[in-house]
């Protein structure tokens, strides 16, 4: 069993010698696999799921519009429960928290194979997605530390890997099981990947070690009540034409009013659910609000992307996540060079390289026709991986470079809920954006079809043909909405570079912790 080191508040960890962790294990290498793979196995759940619910609703005998809460159910949970990481670590210990989500999410994921009607399926997911919560942010921390400071760089450039490369991979092994096994493989494939995980982590893991600590419950039940609110008003507004709905309405004002509570009572309660010292830190705060901007314009593309390819230009599941995944391997090659980088040059200047390749990307997936072939989807992905690597990770490592280690579970806690909200922004963004984009290009380009564009056809003698007619009405609508659909994707794609370009001056708000260095430490 792995030993824990000297308590957080201890002398050591302000020792001038910069070459033993927080926390201590017989087998680091192997650990830090355990950690990833719990790690990936979770995120891989966020969108994994999302090729096979066509399959899931005839299975569970539920609507096109009621399937979704599958989806949903799950980001709700996590993003509910998140908030009590920090204080449940405290309790029950890092280690032991760690193990009850690993175990916990493998359970959810059998008891999700296993659901027969939507009930038990929204049931069991928010079950995994309550458990899945934890896993994140502790993965994050166990990462930190049980690497010595000038590795913790590394650390965070191979946890940052997972973080970015389990979404782009989640569509393509979920396509992969539901067309080759059954939907059900998509929940029971982290069996087996979990045991494992869970085995190592049993064997390996290091614990903080626990602490008598309040819980602020009103505090968590207004950040919970807005989350869930802003959530719902999300995933629910499109289909509800938004504002002009009453529930739309309504879950908007309780979100808006339940986060002024929840911000009033964490400025002036005498024990809230994050501690002030937090926000304090100009790190982290500004790290917070960059995790937004980076769940919007991240997950947004990998959303916008499999529909674009699999319905205009007609790829399969299994092609779109091939061309998919020269984005994960940019991520791969940015994320080791910034862990090289980092303690060398400046690590602002590489986070605003990375912003200025994401958005020239985005400015290039802008230049798309219809007429492409496969090139520029993997060109343009890869250019994009590098720049979301140059970004992520050396923004988390400046996060927690000049946060004190007693905030590290509650500052990872903030940095994945932050994202997660960003996340569920960005994608009912670009999509509200490409259903009304839609429509307007499609009005524009019909008022455009005339005699002259359609040479051999007089259109307005054409009804006069019957059965033929409605054929080619049918046909000119559908070359209408191909080009408006493509037409609104361009303008997703345009809106989303900006939004990388304007984010840059938050870069100058970070600071550079003073005397950091990079040194080269042997394999112990």
């Amino acid at each position: 069993m792995a030993s824990a080191a000297a308590p957080a508040g201890s002398g050591a960890a302000a020792s001038p010698t910069l070459s033993k962790p927080l926390l201590t294990t017989s087998n680091r290498p192997l650990l830090t696999v355990g950690v990833m793979g719990a790690m990936v196995m979770q995120i891989l759940d966020t969108t994994i799921a999302n090729v096979a619910l066509p399959h899931m609703t005839t299975s569970l005998g539920a609507t096109a519009d009621t399937i979704t809460w599958v989806l949903t159910s799950y980001i709700i949970a996590t993003a509910i429960a998140l908030p009590a990481t920090g204080w449940l670590s405290a309790r029950l210990g890092s280690r032991n928290l760690f193990l009850i989500a690993v175990g916990g999410f493998i359970i959810a994921s059998m008891l999700c194979g296993t659901a027969v009607n939507l009930g038990e399926m929204v049931a069991f997911r928010i079950l995994q997605g309550v458990f899945a919560a934890f896993i994140n942010p502790l993965s994050q921390t166990a990462m930190i530390d049980i690497n010595p400071p000038e590795r913790q760089a590394q650390a965070m450039s191979v946890w940052g890997m997972g973080v970015m490369v389990g979404p782009i991979l989640g569509p393509v092994l979920g396509g992969y099981l539901t067309d080759n096994f059954n939907w059900r493989w998509v929940f029971y494939v982290n069996v087996p990947v979990g045991a494992l995980t869970f085995a190592i982590l049993w064997f390996l893991l290091p614990s903080r070690p626990k602490a008598k600590r309040s819980f602020d419950f009103m505090g968590f039940a207004f950040v919970g009540i807005a989350v869930s609110a802003f959530q719902l008003m999300l995933d629910r507004g499109q289909n509800q034409d938004w504002f002009s709905s009453w529930e739309i309405i309504i879950e908007g004002l309780v979100a808006a009013g339940a986060l002024w509570v929840a911000v009033i009572h964490l400025a002036t309660a005498e024990k809230p659910l994050f501690d002030r010292h937090l926000f304090k830190n100009r790190n982290l705060v500004t790290s917070m609000l960059f995790m937004i901007v980076i769940g919007v314009s991240t997950m947004a593309p990998m959303a916008l992307l499999p529909p674009m390819l699999q319905q205009l230009f007609g790829y399969s599941v299994v092609q779109t996540g091939m061309m998919m995944a020269p984005r994960g391997v940019g991520v791969l090659v940015t994320m080791w060079v910034a862990g090289q980088l980092i303690g060398k040059v400046d690590t602002r200047i590489v986070i605003a390289i990375g912003l200025v390749l994401f958005a020239w990307s985005l400015r290039t997936m802008a230049g798309w026709s219809l007429e492409m072939d496969s090139w520029p989807v993997i060109a343009s992905g890869f250019i994009q991986g590098l720049g979301m690597g140059l970004v992520f990770m050396p923004l988390n490592s400046l996060a927690f470079a000049t946060l004190d280690q007693h905030y590290r579970t509650d500052g990872s806690s903030l940095l994945n809920l932050m994202r997660s909200v960003g996340q569920s922004a960005g994608i009912s963004m670009v999509t509200v954006f490409l259903t009304r984009n839609i429509q307007v290009s499609h009005e524009d380009l019909a008022h455009h079809i005339t005699d002259k564009v359609v040479p051999g056809l007089n259109l307005s003698q054409i009804f006069q043909y019957g059965i033929v007619s409605d054929a080619v009405f049918e046909m000119l609508d559908g070359m209408i909405n191909k080009q408006a659909a493509m037409i609104a994707y361009i303008d997703d794609f345009y809106l989303m570079s900006w939004i990388s370009i304007i984010v840059l001056p938050l870069v100058l708000l970070l600071r550079r912790p003073k005397g950091q260095k990079i040194e080269v430490v042997h394999a112990e």
